[in-house]
């Protein structure tokens, strides 16, 4: 497919930050979420996979940029598993923050880093089916298993958002008793470890390499620390750009970028046109 023109931001701070990706691109990193953004929202996590042209698009211009870097709650082996990311020609700038950050997949040489994990997360797997049976919030609700995390869906009850705003105290609750906090989603709760989040992650690897402008696209609740990063990164001197891959379920997102797309697909035209702009 031939790439559509470079959409403009429509705020002078996103307008200066792709301007600034432009002149410099090779100190530039471009951040990522997965799930909505790089993968289409469907039912059953395990069966999302990256938009057809998302490697593509990303192959075309990872070699163009300091970094892309996919910011996700996922483990990254998950993550690199359903993007396809392995073995990719041109990928070698890329790299997978999974867990907010906790762990690190590394294209370049395939190296995954990672910490041991959180006890509080055993404790919680161990109580959690039990606990949901004695709230009687099965019907509908199912637990996914994410290694240093543990999330519970309502996407498939009668009433999703009913299901889900009953759900939110007493899961908070079980995750304090246990050292972690209750992160929310787009009909899901993520019961994780503290001290991590998108917008640590980012802020972090972007320090890390000394990125000199930054570019970060999400969808869901989960990406409003990284937009928050973003934010504080722009106050520091670093110019952002903040994507939103468009979701009419996460209005929050919408009104805090600098651009919306039309979900991963637009995300890929995204892609595709700053590749070929760069070419």
């Amino acid at each position: 497919h031939p790439a559509r023109p470079l959409p403009t931001p429509t705020t002078p701070a996103g307008r200066e930050a792709l301007d600034a990706i432009l002149a410099r691109p090779e100190r530039s990193v471009i951040g990522l979420d997965f799930d909505g953004t790089l993968a289409p929202i469907v039912a059953d996590p395990e069966q999302a996979r990256a938009h057809p042209a998302a490697v593509p698009a990303l192959a075309a211009l990872a070699p163009r940029v300091a970094a892309v870097a996919v910011v996700t709650g996922r483990p990254p082996a998950v993550a690199v598993r359903h993007g396809g990311f392995e073995a990719v020609p041109g990928l070698d700038h890329l790299v997978v923050l999974g867990h907010y950050g906790a762990e690190r997949w590394e294209a370049g040489t395939g190296a995954l880093i990672a910490p041991p994990p959180h006890p509080g997360v055993a404790a919680v797997r161990a109580e959690l089916p039990g606990f949901l049976d004695s709230i009687g919030a099965w019907q509908g609700t199912w637990i996914e298993e994410k290694g240093r995390a543990l999330a519970v869906h309502t996407r498939r009850a009668e009433d999703p958002q009913a299901a889900f705003e009953a759900l939110r105290e007493p899961l908070a609750r079980l995750a304090a008793r246990h050292g972690l906090i209750v992160e929310p989603g787009r009909m899901v709760l993520e019961l994780r470890p503290p001290g991590m989040d998108k917008g640590v992650a980012l802020t972090e690897y972007v320090r890390e390499i000394g990125a000199e402008s930054v570019l970060y696209a999400g969808d869901d609740l989960g990406d409003l620390p990284a937009f928050a990063a973003v934010d504080k990164l722009r106050a520091e001197g670093v110019p952002g750009l903040l994507v939103c891959s468009g979701s009419d379920e996460v209005a929050a997102l919408r009104e805090r970028a600098d651009l919306v797309v039309d979900g991963p697909e637009g995300v890929v035209d995204l892609l595709r046109a700053l590749a070929a702009r760069l070419g």
